[in-house]
């Protein structure tokens, strides 16, 4: 395992300046939600350990679960092999989703259907 210090501009953003990033839960392995990350929200994640992305909508900052308290604690930060998505293993607290499910990950397409994995709350 080598050993080098990590610099958020080294990662490839988009024309927005903005990066994809998927919440994995530590514990179960299951895949919890996407959402949109700045060097600047990475810097922030990085130094709190609170999961913080940047909300396209709003053009602003948003730590999960900071009015929810569904908050998402880092466990560990990863990035692919292009530098172009990023992978954070945390700690969820409560569910995931803005709609009350564990996982935004909730539908499937199964025999041409759209099913629900796990119902409403």
């Amino acid at each position: 395992m080598s050993r080098q210090s990590f610099d958020p501009a080294t990662l490839t953003y988009n024309d927005a300046g903005l990066i994809p990033a998927i919440a994995q839960d530590v514990t179960t392995g299951e895949v919890l939600m996407m959402a949109w990350m700045n060097a600047d929200s990475i810097a922030r994640t990085l130094e709190t350990g609170k999961v913080t992305y940047w909300s396209r909508s709003r053009q602003a900052f948003w730590i999960k679960g900071e009015t929810s308290g569904h908050v998402q604690e880092l466990v560990d930060f990863r990035f692919d092999c292009d530098s172009d998505c990023l992978l954070v293993v945390v700690n969820q607290t409560g569910p995931a989703c803005h709609t009350g499910r564990q996982s935004c990950f909730y539908r499937a397409v199964r025999g041409g259907d759209v099913i629900e994995l796990e119902a409403a709350p």
